[in-house]
């Protein structure tokens, strides 16, 4: 197909749809189980823990509730029940994953913590594990770690946890968007002591939206369970003794979530043969793939690739806007997005560094070799000073909707050349 052929939208990532989800929402439907309590839920959260890994799956409205729960849970496990009106993390420091979405952290502070970011490792885009334990240096009080795993190419979440053992902290492991990836074979999902899962609308696969959290201890669960109905006390009448939410999920909801797991492993498939194309059509550009982890298996969700530094245009952003300057054989990611904008192929820039957001730019970040504050764009010559802040300068994310054609693939293999031209 040529580029110029192109003549409908080309996604970043859209939901697949099978037929069995039609199947259990029409159950939910003639059966009248339409709320929060189903036979869907229950097969759902089965389901979920079992191909986690993990003992219990608690089915919840999103993934964002998912990790509201952990953190909230953590929280009260290692400081107490806090009072009404403060968070169970009430001007407590947690550590966080620093190049991922902000959902990873808000329930952080919604929870009232403070986080503290951890610099990404650059061989994986992932937590560094080497930054992790010079925070522990710096700050050996923090007893809460949360982190990502990036784009379905998981780093070593094996190696964080045993960091956060040796310092006696809890891990919650935002998995979102790692289901089905692996780590020495073992599943994401099932290393934090806490663990989210995501069925957004563009995840790997999807409930339209909707999440679980995952824990091995059945009191987390009924604990997650009890404050995803508005924390109502076994009793006659509605009554309360904590703050509660509205967070379960819907059994519609969980019937098109019940109809899609058993596609996840043909999903991934269809996923890494987008990422393989992308490899072999991209060959002798001056591009590199996001990396994959020796030992883990990814999912593959989204395709997205980083430009050679001596291969970068002149390039600018502020807080909305990019410019750049045209060179000879170089490129940069706005003008690649810009490309594919115009030929209605939709692209993304990688996840902006948390610590470059304007709500936590005063927030600590650290580095391999400590407070990296002072660091943030700053690039050294054969090593990065600030990992996070440089992969998103330089890279992307590509098209990875597992419905593109192997020819519409192509023609945005082509348009992304172009650019070097």
């Amino acid at each position: 197909m040529s580029i110029a052929a192109l003549n409908k939208k080309i996604w970043l990532a859209t939901p697949t749809m099978h037929g069995d989800e039609l199947k259990y929402m029409t159950e939910a439907y003639d059966t009248n189980w339409m709320s929060t309590v189903g036979a869907n839920i229950n097969e759902v959260e089965r389901i979920a823990a079992e191909q986690a890994q993990k003992k219990h799956a608690v089915a919840l409205s999103c993934c964002t509730a998912a990790l509201h729960l952990a953190v909230k849970h953590a929280g009260e496990t290692l400081y107490g029940r806090p009072a009404v009106s403060h968070g169970a993390l009430e001007g407590k420091r947690v550590f966080c994953s620093d190049m991922t979405f902000d959902a990873t952290l808000n329930p952080v502070v919604y929870e009232g913590g403070i986080p503290v970011f951890i610099d990404t490792e650059e061989a994986s885009w992932n937590m560094d594990p080497v930054a992790l334990e010079k925070a522990f240096e710096m700050y050996p009080e923090v007893k809460l770690v949360v982190a990502a795993e990036l784009y379905g190419f998981p780093g070593r979440m094996d190696v964080i946890k045993k960091i956060c053992e040796k310092h006696g902290a809890l891990l919650v492991e935002d998995a979102a968007e790692a289901m089905g990836a692996t780590i020495d074979g073992r599943q994401c999902g099932s290393f934090g002591d806490y663990s989210a899962i995501s069925y957004n609308g563009n995840k790997i696969i999807t409930g339209t939206s909707g999440g679980c959290l995952l824990s091995d201890d059945i009191e987390v669960a009924n604990k997650a369970r009890k404050w995803s109905t508005q924390a109502r006390e076994n009793a006659p009448w509605y009554q309360h003794e904590e703050v509660g939410y509205n967070y379960r999920m819907s059994n519609v909801i969980a019937g098109v979530v019940r109809g899609q797991y058993p596609y996840l492993e043909e999903h991934i498939a269809r996923k890494k043969a987008i990422y393989e194309r992308y490899q072999q059509g991209l060959a002798g550009l001056p591009v590199q793939m996001c990396p994959i982890t020796e030992g883990t298996e990814p999912n593959y969700w989204l395709s997205a690739m980083i430009i050679d530094r001596e291969a970068m245009c002149k390039q600018v952003r502020d807080d909305a806007n990019a410019l750049y300057v045209k060179e000879p054989g170089k490129t940069c990611p706005t003008e690649i997005l810009e490309k594919l904008a115009a030929y209605n192929v939709e692209g993304r820039p990688i996840w902006k560094p948390m610590h470059m957001q304007p709500m936590y730019r005063m927030h600590e970040f650290i580095t391999r070799s400590g407070s990296g504050r002072a660091k943030t764009n700053a690039y050294i010559a054969g090593g990065v000073a600030d990992v996070g802040a440089d992969i998103f300068d330089r890279g992307l994310c590509l098209p990875s909707d597992i419905k593109m054609t192997t020819q519409e693939q192509d023609a945005v293999i082509s348009l992304i050349r172009s650019c070097f031209d």
